[in-house]
């Protein structure tokens, strides 16, 4: 059964398609977003689908969430890609302490926050909280973002960094308190996200900005926060983060096999061919359509599923987690390969800088390599 959606912020990101299909080629030679992109994308809504009401949010369902992203993504993979790791973070903020919450909020409840969680920073003991050191790559978005949630692991007074399962923690700071490294970004695929390196020295960080991640997994993180009313908040962190990734990756391969079937009714070859009457060609199409369709069915299916005994109040088995996560990871995988099938059969026009589906192809192979559509 599909659930109808509970807020109208799909039909305004719906609305804009035109408007990000003109400005996916000036974030790539940007190398981030447009500013009036991001505009736009805050004014529909959707980086609020995941903020509690009572900080100006929608606190919608999962679906909605991830129906506005893979809407994104059939024009736009960078604004795709940052729509989803910029726009899930205000789930785990609203697990967070309440004056976390305000200190990122309470003036301008569009603030976005970037990221990433891996935990390639140090933070040692201080009194009230920790001295916090590293770099991070691959900060999406990080140039419209004012606040950033970086992982890291506590260590000893020595520096002795505790074990991955024991010490790793989420470290929320001001942007006054990091640097970012625009002229590091270079890459092929998604290269209008802006995902600049992040560079963090001695920054203090106070008790109540961070967040163990455990906590977020187990269920604490919701009760602790006083959250535990919303079946939003009851979600699974993992499966919202890394659902949050799959849709990206699948919405960017949705959008090239649009761009293809777009390409393939004006395209003829060289003895004045008709491609779209070719049956090779609509044969190859229907098998990337029907593989790309059974991935999405799949990943919203599974999201309903979890939704339905997370809002009975019923728990989430690890069998089940592990099974929508094997879910997530194949569907992508699936449509990244039948979005290679079609691209043989398109021609070598297709690769030109003029022609979006190329645009999409290194786009979804980019965001296919990220460690939760992989694993």
């Amino acid at each position: 059964m599909t659930l109808a959606p509970t807020t109208d912020v799909l039909e305004r990101v719906q609305a804009l398609g035109a408007f990000l299909d003109e400005q996916a080629n000036v974030a790539d030679d940007l190398g981030r977003l447009p500013d009036e992109t991001a505009v736009r994308l805050r004014e529909s809504g959707i980086m609020r689908l995941l903020q509690p009401r009572d900080f100006s949010g929608l606190e919608a369902t999962p679906m909605d969430w991830f129906r506005s992203v893979l809407e994104v993504g059939l024009h736009s993979g960078s604004a795709a890609w940052v729509c989803g790791v910029v726009g899930v973070h205000p789930f785990e903020i609203a697990l967070g302490t309440r004056q976390l919450q305000e200190e990122i909020w309470g003036s301008d409840p569009d603030t976005w926050v970037a990221s990433p969680y891996a935990p390639f920073g140090r933070a040692r003991p201080v009194e009230g909280g920790y001295l916090f050191n590293g770099r991070w790559p691959w900060s999406t978005g990080t140039s419209h973002c004012e606040w950033a949630v970086l992982g890291g692991l506590i260590t000893d007074q020595e520096g002795t960094p505790l074990p991955h399962d024991q010490g790793t923690r989420h470290f929320f700071l001001p942007k006054t308190d990091y640097t970012t490294l625009p002229d590091e970004w270079d890459i092929a695929g998604l290269s209008g996200t802006g995902s600049f390196d992040v560079v963090v020295k001695d920054a203090f960080i106070p008790d109540h900005r961070v967040i163990d991640p455990r906590d977020l997994e187990s269920g604490a993180a919701a009760a602790q926060a006083g959250r535990s009313d919303s079946a939003l908040y009851r979600m699974p962190f993992n499966l919202m983060f890394s659902g949050t990734i799959a849709a990206g990756a699948l919405a960017i391969a949705r959008g090239g096999l649009e761009s293809f079937i777009a390409y393939s009714r004006v395209r003829q070859t060289r003895m004045n061919h008709v491609v779209s009457m070719d049956p090779h060609q609509l044969a190859s199409l229907g098998a990337a359509a029907a593989d790309m369709d059974a991935g999405l069915v799949q990943f919203m299916n599974d999201t309903e599923r979890v939704w339905a005994l997370v809002e009975a109040g019923q728990p989430v088995s690890l069998d089940l987690k592990i099974e929508v996560r094997r879910n997530q990871v194949r569907s992508v995988q699936r449509s990244i390969s039948a979005l290679d099938e079609i691209m043989r059969h398109a021609g070598g026009a297709a690769m030109s800088r003029s022609n979006p589906l190329q645009r999409f192809w290194r786009d979804a192979h980019t965001g296919a390599g990220h460690g939760a559509n992989v694993a």
